[in-house]
């Protein structure tokens, strides 16, 4: 298996190799589907706890739906970055991550892959239409706009200051508004507050990679928001995050009662020792980005199972 760039096409004569159903499941990139897992989970969580009635079957389908949307979006990434040449083996990147610049995959098949992962999830969010009526359709659809927008088009939104807080808003309080909104037919704006642990903690993940990738993404043109203040500065702000997304934490715990918020309480001290206290120290430099990329994955993990037992706290505690 060869590695092939983005000058590699049909008409040189190049052979691809196959799209095999496992480099289609390293494409959907499952070892970042906490950004949509957690933010599911917490949806179908809420769901529980203010009785809106939903069942195990809905609860499947809405995670299934949120989990095919970042699919879409990992495989789109991937797509883009190398058609345009972003991607390079002097990047620091793992075979996970950069799926097209070492298996040798024909790009069509790869583009082809996202958009059937973003269209069943599409059809997903039109099944909820029966029960719910168009309201949970237009979230999703709203969701996929953006997917598309993030890196293709024009202006790809990847490609400005405001990565973070777009990954951080449609991830993180995008999903589970539109769960409810599937559940229920109405829309919820009282979950919001709620979610900004998730939208933090989901957009700290773009920070990192954006602030690793300052050097890289000058180059390819981009405009990031680490790209904007430099790295000194850009430390600065994730370290003030990741203070602000335990005290967000401490927050859920605080609005939803005395038993939630010792769960909080209790979470966030249990998971600053081995997930935040890395992230403090982080440099965010090129040269460590796959240890820092994995420290804010485990540290997104923490959080969201921190965030979930605020919420059963809160069922359990009536």
């Amino acid at each position: 298996m060869r590695v092939m760039n983005s000058s590699d096409n049909r008409t040189s004569g190049v052979r691809y190799n196959a799209l095999t159903p496992k480099l289609a499941l390293q494409l959907a990139a499952p070892h970042t589907w906490a950004a949509s897992v957690f933010p599911s989970l917490f949806g179908i969580l809420y769901c529980i706890y203010r009785s809106f009635g939903i069942s195990a079957i809905e609860a499947a389908l809405l995670l299934s739906a949120c989990v095919l949307m970042q699919a879409a979006v990992n495989t789109f990434n991937d797509y883009m970055d190398f058609v345009k040449g972003t991607d390079s083996l002097e990047d620091n990147l793992e075979k996970e991550d950069a799926v097209l610049l070492y298996a040798g995959v024909d790009p069509l098949q790869v583009r082809n892959l996202a958009f059937a992962f973003l269209g069943t999830a599409a059809l997903i969010g039109i099944g909820f239409t029966v029960k719910s009526g168009p309201l949970p359709l237009a979230i999703g659809l709203l969701g996929g706009l953006i997917v598309l927008l993030y890196s293709g088009g024009p202006l790809p939104i990847s490609y400005l200051p405001i990565g973070e807080i777009t990954s951080g808003v449609v991830m993180g309080a995008l999903i589970p508004l539109g769960i409810t909104a599937a559940v229920t037919g109405r829309f919820h704006p009282e979950i919001l507050p709620l979610t900004l642990p998730l939208v933090t903690g989901i957009g700290l993940i773009m920070m990192t990679n954006n602030t690793c990738d300052i050097e890289k993404d000058l180059k390819a043109g981009r405009r990031t928001f680490p790209n904007c203040i430099g790295r000194e500065k850009a430390v600065r702000v994730y370290r003030l995050a990741v203070i602000l997304w335990m005290l967000l934490i401490a927050l859920d715990g605080a609005l939803l009662g005395r038993a939630p918020l010792t769960a909080a309480l209790l979470g966030v001290a249990a998971a600053y020792i081995p997930a935040y206290r890395f992230l403090m120290r982080s440099p965010l430099l090129q040269s460590t980005r796959v240890a820092q990329m994995k420290g804010i994955l485990k540290a997104n993990i923490c959080s969201g199972i921190v965030c979930l037992a605020i919420l059963l706290a809160a069922i359990a505690n009536g």
